[in-house]
């Protein structure tokens, strides 16, 4: 996987939200030496006629605006010694941006995860979910937080968390997270929640003896994964926390201020659920740091995995 990232997607609305995605976008053009396309969507949805006399007034409106920002943006990036393709699209702003993702083969999607209008939907609500599980490449959501740095200064990516719950989607973003922090230098956290014990169906506890041998199966589990990562030169720990998968991942990733959350999009029992429905918008919206999700890993026939899919 020598080159991760060729081609990297840029949907904006131009709202402060996707101005701080714009760094993102920038810092990982310059890492990976990559291709920048630039889009914004004019929000248009079906049963509008564009040709009718208002709808035309407010698309010619629109465009001419969404032209003078883009040509705004293109002035300041050239001038970091950026070259950049922009384009401006018309419909449904989820749906674009998954068409000319898929257009222009791209590798990387940034979007910010709030905006003003038209973009601000693609990742509230049910089309989060569209875009986190249908989009043909990862996505890197990034909001813009209080706290944050100022939007013209270049995001620091030096601490990565990724929550796994062993399944082969969870490994393959981890597998991704290797790729993706070699050239940062950046650690990585393998991050389980383990959750807490249920009643049966007899509404009896389990075990504690089961629970025990649960929990040292996965310190097992993690302990070998932890050591694969640190055989390839990587800094890299693993955490084992107990608790429901949302909760006790956004907990613990706020508390440990991690730079960057890598995971996967399908799963097994408890992750699975992190991306879809509800949870998925609340991961989105307060999850303290840009969320990248890998829906699969592609390879060459020759790659050799640093991450085992299986027990070793």
């Amino acid at each position: 996987m020598a080159s991760l990232i060729k081609r990297i997607l840029f949907a904006t609305d131009f709202s402060a939200c996707a101005d701080r995605a714009l760094e993102y976008a920038l810092t990982l053009t310059d890492l990976w030496k990559s291709e920048l396309t630039v889009m914004t969507v004019l929000e248009l949805y079906p049963g509008m006629d564009p040709d009718y006399t208002v709808n035309k007034m407010y698309l010619d409106h629109l465009r001419d605006e969404a032209k003078r920002q883009l040509a705004s943006l293109e002035s300041r990036v050239k001038a970091a010694g950026h070259s950049i393709a922009t384009r401006i699209d018309v419909g449904i702003p989820s749906q674009c941006v998954q068409a000319v993702a898929e257009e222009i083969g791209a590798d990387l999607l940034v979007v910010g995860t709030h905006g003003r209008t038209g973009l601000d939907h693609v990742l509230v609500g049910s089309t989060a979910e569209r875009v986190v599980r249908i989009a043909p490449c990862p996505v890197l959501a990034v909001k813009a937080d209080k706290g944050a740095a100022p939007a013209t200064q270049a995001p620091a990516i030096k601490r990565i968390v990724v929550p796994i719950d062993l399944s082969t989607c969870s490994l393959d973003a981890l597998e991704y997270a290797v790729q993706f922090a070699k050239p940062l230098g950046a650690s990585l956290t393998i991050l389980h929640a383990m959750e807490p014990v249920a009643y049966g169906l007899d509404f009896s506890l389990s075990h504690a003896k089961e629970w025990k041998e649960q929990r040292a199966y996965l310190e097992k589990r993690l302990t070998v994964l932890t050591a694969c990562l640190t055989a390839h030169d990587l800094q890299a720990d693993y955490a084992l926390k107990p608790g429901l998968p949302a909760d006790s991942i956004t907990s613990y990733v706020t508390a440990q201020g991690y730079d960057l959350m890598i995971m996967g999009t399908h799963g097994r029992r408890g992750l699975s659920h992190v991306l879809v429905g509800s949870i998925a918008g609340a991961m989105l919206r307060h999850a303290p740091c840009p969320v990248l999700t890998v829906r699969r890993l592609k390879v060459g026939p020759d790659y050799q995995r640093v991450v085992p899919l299986g027990e070793s």
